[in-house]
């Protein structure tokens, strides 16, 4: 049986990999770390950042021409996430749609993220007589 692709654990939007390319260039960074922390009033908040390389235990992504570092603790909290950057009058900013959130607060600063389940390590049945 043929194993199923393994997800992206991130990708981005095209207005986000433009937005992303941009400020690297102004920066001079070669990598976009994303990750999540503990913090705000429903538990965690995503976090990114412009690196110049990844750290040992990172996981490497390339999406649209970027470069994006994953922090390894915040894999199963991302996995399949979309990041997009969304500009309007009153605000620019990267937003994270993922499919592990469960909840945010009012503010939408803070998120609770359940992690993503590990599919090949659930246990499986043999098939009865």
């Amino acid at each position: 049986m043929a194993r199923r692709p393994r997800p992206k654990i991130v990708s981005l939007t095209d207005a986000a990999a433009d937005r992303v390319r941009e400020i690297m260039d102004d920066k001079g960074a070669g990598y976009l770390r994303v990750g999540v922390t503990n913090g705000g009033c429903a538990g965690m908040e995503y976090m990114m950042d412009y690196v110049e390389s990844p750290e040992a235990l990172d996981e490497l992504v390339e999406d649209k021409g970027v470069q994006i570092v994953v922090d390894a603790k915040a894999v199963l909290f991302l996995l399949g996430s979309v990041v997009d950057f969304e500009s309007t009058l009153l605000h620019e900013k990267f937003v994270f749609t993922n499919p592990n959130q469960t909840d945010a607060c009012g503010c939408g600063e803070s998120v609770t993220i359940v992690p993503a389940a590990d599919s090949d390590s659930a246990e499986v049945s043999p098939p009865t007589a």
